[in-house]
């Protein structure tokens, strides 16, 4: 390991620890993934929750394996089917959104919801760890990332505000800790994203910088989508069942949306009734091609439908 590797491993300790200081809360949103096993580890008396659909995913295990570790006061809700479909309207009236990735944002309300009824008020989250630490899958191969990057790092949104600001619940975020962002977008992409024992990691030099304060299992696991770890994947094959070939086949020729899918149509169809019409373009901003709705010439995601537009095309 290089000398100046070194020294970054122990500023971002330094930095990301003087982060959870000024950005504690009563409770964890905890999936027992690498980004909320961090926060958890330099958190003091907070209650851990986690979210599963029944006996699917796999978050339960990792949970309950860091919180172990950890000795974490940790709670972990079984939520059945009905109760996760019955949230998804309410999801969407708060997202004001039918974007497709609605599972994983059921999973942020759920656990959510399941503090504020434990009398919880604040929840820290691990939100932002793997946009600036490169965590998803997709970037592994991604070319020019680092004008994606920059570009992604002015617009990038988390359900978990809009659903708290709902529910009552203060949000907080140490990985978009203002200072400690500044700090981490100026790690170098290498450090970000490295082979390790014959495998492509991304968030390398997290789990580098932080072996030791969390069990080996926990600190070099794969990237789960809230979605897959929580198990609510699960439901996008009731969804699906929820709507007919011949409904679906109805909703694309009365409405002008390209329709991922059946699901896509599901979530439609609870916008137009808990939301509304899609809102129009306002002056300055763009259209969206697979909804209409108006966009904000500098984005690429539509936060009304989920279409992700071609990065490069972005002038």
């Amino acid at each position: 390991m290089k000398k100046d590797e070194k020294f970054i491993f122990k500023e971002l300790k330094r930095r990301f620890t003087e982060a959870i200081s000024r950005n504690q809360a009563e409770g964890i949103l905890f999936s027992g993934g690498l980004d909320s096993a961090l926060v958890a580890a330099y958190s003091t008396n907070c209650r851990a929750i986690s979210i599963g659909l029944e006996s699917y995913g796999e978050d339960r295990y990792y949970a309950e394996k860091a919180a172990k570790s950890l000795k974490l006061d940790h709670y972990h809700k079984t939520v059945k089917t009905e109760e996760a479909i019955a949230a998804i309207p309410e999801v969407i009236k708060i997202l004001k959104s039918f974007d497709h990735v609605i599972p994983n944002d059921v999973t942020a309300y759920l656990g959510l919801k399941c503090a504020k009824d434990m009398g919880i008020n604040g929840m820290i989250t691990g939100d932002g760890s793997d946009e600036l630490f490169l965590g998803y899958n997709f970037m592994l191969e991604k070319k020019d990332l680092k004008r994606y990057l920059d570009r992604m790092y002015t617009v990038m949104q988390f359900s978990s505000n809009k659903i708290g600001e709902t529910l009552g619940i203060n949000i907080k975020q140490p990985f978009l800790d203002e200072e400690f962002m500044d700090f981490s977008q100026g790690i170098d992409v290498d450090l970000k994203i490295r082979r390790e024992n014959g495998k492509t990691w991304g968030k390398w030099i997290l789990r580098k910088a932080f072996e030791g304060v969390l069990p080996q299992e926990v600190l070099w696991q794969s990237k789960r989508a809230l979605e897959y770890g929580s198990g609510m994947t699960e439901l996008r094959k009731v969804v699906e069942s929820k709507v007919s070939d011949k409904e679906f086949e109805k909703g694309k020729r009365d409405f002008p949306i390209r329709f991922l899918n059946k699901e896509h149509f599901y979530y439609y169809r609870i916008y137009r009734e808990v939301v509304g019409e899609i809102p129009a373009p306002e002056n300055g901003q763009k259209i969206c091609g697979c909804c209409g709705a108006g966009m904000a010439l500098n984005v690429f995601h539509c936060k009304t439908c989920g279409d992700v537009s071609e990065w490069k095309e972005v002038k």
